[in-house]
């Protein structure tokens, strides 16, 4: 009789009542939530809004924040159904998950979960979301700035200009981006997005993923090609791999060996994926550069010469999120809270077999 009424007024345009509307769409009960994560990040991550949008469907006291389990109060932990994590997050083990029975989600508000929430998260069928793929855009878009800029060789010509005002421009015919062939080592979620952006300039792009199925959309923007063609074929090579044992060292000296001199290798990844020694050894022996915003150490010692070598330029992982941009994340966790309480599912989980793969 329901179901006839809704279509008849839906029919004639009237107004669903409110008396109907709560009976077929009963009101789910409020989440309880708290922050997890290092003291001082969810200021950073949450403005005004963001916020209102939290309390609009939890219960939150967003001045106390999770950052030790043992330390916490065991009423508090009892009660959550959310946590919702971020960088210095505690770690979500047995015993963390024990201390709180009635936990249904974590929401994290950042990139990487592998080192906080322990595989007994879905072993219970613990909601797991990720915000990865908001602080892709940021690395994306350093990456970005860096092929372009390494195009038209502007770290020398800056450094030219600036000993000497006369510095000869016009006779560097072998910059620009005109049909600049890029390798792109990884296709992740900044690696794809990083080839997104380069399909609005003139590049050719080559990309070099062994696990990539062949019907993945992502090859309609990008070339597939073995690792020693992408180096071989690549004038701007940037790195988009996870650290993992198989990609540690991955870019050693046979690699950078294939590269053409002038050639620039990037690295936005993990550190350890580029051999420091084979690197230092290309960009003295064969006029390589290269950008990095990673390293193995990090930072690198003050005498490693890296540090001292024209051509490369070092910058303190600063290519994530940052600044205005971690609101972006925290956007992110916000819309899967709300997802959540509304009960639909996530945009981004992460399931227990992506820790394999994980940065």
């Amino acid at each position: 009789m329901l179901d006839c009424y809704v279509a008849n007024v839906h029919h004639v345009g009237m107004r669903f009542p409110e008396s109907l509307k709560r009976h077929a769409e009963p009101e789910r009960p409020r989440l309880a939530a708290a922050f997890a994560m290092r003291p001082g990040l969810a200021g950073r991550l949450f403005g005004a809004a963001e916020l209102g949008r939290i309390r609009a469907v939890a219960d939150i006291d967003e001045t106390s924040v999770v950052s030790d389990i043992a330390g916490s109060d065991p009423e508090l932990l009892t009660g959550l159904d959310v946590v919702i994590t971020g960088w210095g997050s505690p770690l979500l083990d047995r015993a963390a998950l024990d201390a709180m029975p009635r936990l249904r989600a974590i929401i994290h508000a950042g990139g990487t979960v592998k080192h906080h929430v322990a595989p007994e998260a879905w072993e219970r069928g613990i909601l797991v979301t990720t915000a990865a793929d908001a602080n892709a855009y940021p690395v994306a878009e350093y990456t970005l700035a860096a092929i372009l800029l390494a195009g038209k060789d502007v770290p020398a010509m800056a450094a030219g200009y600036a000993a000497d005002p006369a510095f000869d421009t016009a006779s560097r015919t072998g910059i620009g981006n005109y049909h600049r062939t890029i390798g792109i080592l990884g296709a992740s979620r900044v690696g794809r997005r990083v080839i997104e952006l380069l399909g609005q300039f003139d590049f050719r792009v080559l990309l070099y993923d062994p696990h990539l199925p062949n019907a993945d959309m992502v090859l309609t923007r990008a070339r597939r090609v073995g690792l020693d063609d992408l180096f071989r074929l690549s004038s701007i090579v940037s790195v988009h791999a996870p650290l993992l044992p198989e990609t540690t060292g991955l870019v050693g000296r046979e690699q950078l060996g294939l590269m053409s001199p002038g050639s620039v290798l990037i690295n936005t990844a993990r550190g350890a994926i580029v051999d420091h020694e084979a690197l230092t050894h290309a960009v003295r022996t064969r006029d390589l550069r290269a950008v990095l915003d990673v390293t193995d150490p990090e930072p690198l010692p003050a005498d490693h010469p890296l540090r001292q070598l024209p051509g490369v330029i070092l910058t303190p992982h600063v290519a994530g999120s940052l600044g205005n941009e971690l609101r972006r994340l925290g956007e992110a966790a916000v819309d899967e809270l709300e997802l959540l309480a509304a009960g639909r599912p996530p945009r981004y989980p992460i399931g227990r077999q992506a820790l394999v793969t994980m940065a």
